[in-house]
C-alpha cells in the first residue's frame, strides 16, 4: 500500500488506529463519567448496527488502519458482541484487536472473546478498596472486576492492562498498591492523568497528579527501570513504560494533561451514534451515520474518512486559556 492510499493527516501523522464505541450504555455510574441517574441515551435506531460498524472498519483497514479497539459505554453489555468481534478479527489488515471494559462481565466473556479473535483487554479500575470502588462507580462489583481480570489473564487476553485514573485527594493513596501488583502479576498497570470532561463531579486541574509526580512517588518506594531506549519511549501506545527490577509486569504513565502526546497521535474515534472524532478533546465531529444510511458508496465513505483525517488538529489546548471541556462525556465519546 502506498502512502497515497493511507490515512495521513496534515502534520504527516499516519492514522492507523480506530476506536469504535458500540454502545453508550453502561452498567456502572462512575462519578467522573456520568451523574447517578445516568445520562440521556441515544435511541436504539440512532446506534450504529454491527454491519455498519464492520463496513467502516473494512474500509478503514483498506487504507492502513491496522489497530482497532472496542469501547463503550460498557461494550460487554451489548448483545452479539462476541460474534461482532469474530467478524472484525476476520477483516484483512486488522492486526491488533482489543477491548476496553469496566470488567464487571469480563469473567463471563473472557474465554469467548479470546476464541473469537480478541487479542487483549484494558480494564478500567480506580480503586482496590471496596467502599471506595462503590463511591467511584456507584456499584458494588469490585470482586467481579478482580475475577474478570484474573480470568482474562488465564484466557490469554494478554497483556491485561489495568487503567487507573488518579485523582489527588481521592484515590492517590492507592498508587503504590496498584504499582506493586506488577511485582507479582504479569499485568500492565497504567496510571492516567485526570482529564477534563463535562461531568457532574466537575474537573479541577489541582486534582490532577502529573505522570512525573506519580513516577517519583512510586520510585521512592522501589526504583523504576525504563522499558525501551529511554523513559520517554512510547512504543505500543502513549504510555511511558517502566518496570521494577524484580517485577513480572510493567507500569505505564499516560500524560494527556501535563505532557501531551499529540505529536504522535494516530487515532480516530467513532461514537456509538456514528460520529467520527479526530481528537478526544475536540467537539468537532463528522457524521458517518447519515452517509451509511443514505446509500452512499464505499468510495463516498472513504472520502469522509480522508476529509476527517485532513482536518485532524495538531493537538488539544488543555493547558491554554482557549481550552474548553468536552460537551460529551466519555461514555458518549467512547473510552
Amino acid at each position: 500500500m502506498t502512502d497515497k492510499n493511507k490515512l495521513i493527516d496534515g502534520y504527516n501523522r499516519k492514522v492507523d488506529y480506530l476506536r469504535i464505541s458500540v454502545t453508550d450504555r453502561c452498567n456502572l455510574r462512575c462519578v467522573y463519567c456520568m451523574p447517578p441517574e445516568g445520562i440521556e441515551l441515544a435511541r436504539t435506531d440512532e446506534i450504529l448496527r454491527y454491519e455498519e460498524l464492520l463496513r467502516i472498519a473494512r474500509i478503514a483497514a483498506g487504507h492502513g488502519v491496522s489497530k482497532v479497539r472496542i469501547t463503550g459505554g460498557e461494550p460487554l453489555i451489548r448483545r452479539g458482541l462476541v460474534d461482532f468481534i469474530g467478524s472484525l478479527a476476520a477483516i484483512k489488515g486488522i492486526e491488533d484487536l482489543s477491548l476496553t471494559t469496566n470488567g464487571v462481565l469480563l469473567k463471563q466473556y473472557a474465554g469467548q472473546l479470546k476464541d473469537a479473535g480478541l487479542k487483549r483487554v484494558n480494564v478500567s479500575l480506580d480503586s482496590l478498596k471496596r467502599e471506595r470502588f462503590h463511591k467511584i462507580t456507584r456499584g458494588d462489583n469490585l470482586s467481579e472486576v478482580i475475577a474478570g481480570i484474573e480470568e482474562a489473564n488465564k484466557a490469554g487476553l494478554i497483556p491485561v492492562k489495568i487503567n487507573m485514573v488518579v485523582i489527588k485527594g481521592f484515590n492517590d493513596d492507592e498508587i503504590l498498591e496498584f504499582a506493586l501488583l506488577t511485582k507479582t502479576h504479569p499485568y500492565h498497570v497504567r496510571f492516567i492523568e485526570y482529564m477534563p470532561f463535562d461531568t457532574q463531579a466537575g474537573w479541577q486541574k489541582d486534582k490532577c497528579l502529573t505522570s512525573r509526580e506519580l513516577q517519583e512517588m512510586i520510585g521512592i518506594a522501589s526504583p523504576l527501570l525504563p522499558i525501551g531506549d529511554s523513559a520517554g519511549c512510547r512504543n505500543a501506545g502513549p504510555a511511558r513504560r517502566f518496570r521494577f527490577a524484580d517485577g513480572v509486569g510493567e507500569l505505564g504513565f499516560i500524560s494527556p494533561v501535563s505532557d501531551h502526546f499529540c505529536g504522535s497521535c494516530n487515532r480516530l474515534r467513532l461514537t456509538a451514534d456514528g460520529k467520527l472524532r479526530t481528537c478526544l478533546f475536540s467537539d468537532d465531529e463528522i457524521d458517518l451515520r447519515e452517509a451509511l444510511r443514505n446509500g452512499s458508496s464505499d468510495s463516498a465513505i472513504e472520502a469522509i474518512l480522508f476529509k476527517a483525517v485532513a482536518a485532524k488538529p495538531q493537538g488539544h489546548k488543555i493547558n491554554e486559556n482557549m481550552f474548553k471541556k468536552c460537551s460529551r462525556t466519555m461514555s458518549l465519546i467512547g473510552g
